[in-house]
């Protein structure tokens, strides 16, 4: 497993359920401005998502995907919030 410093907790929240939540190495997405990949101890964001792939590259190594149709991303001390309707 991943240095404990070295990992992202992810949340993938839907309007109705929490679809996803675990630990990552990686996370990314599209959004207004463009993709962006968040690695650990980046710098907080708030991010308007357009519609597309979020990408998680779980601590396993296992990749997990969502189809995500808008919403927002939130990056703050190594959280990750993906808010919005998830296929």
């Amino acid at each position: 497993m991943a240095n404990a410093s070295h990992v992202l907790t992810v949340e993938v929240v839907s309007p109705d359920k929490r679809v996803w939540s675990g630990e990552a190495t990686m996370v990314s997405a599209r959004t207004l401005e463009g993709d962006i990949g968040i690695l650990p101890d980046h710098a907080p964001l708030l991010g308007v998502l357009v519609d597309g792939k979020v990408e998680i590259k779980t601590v396993a190594g296992e990749k997990v995907e969502f189809t995500i149709n808008g919403g927002f991303l939130s990056v703050s001390q190594n959280r990750v919030s993906v808010l919005g309707q998830a296929d």
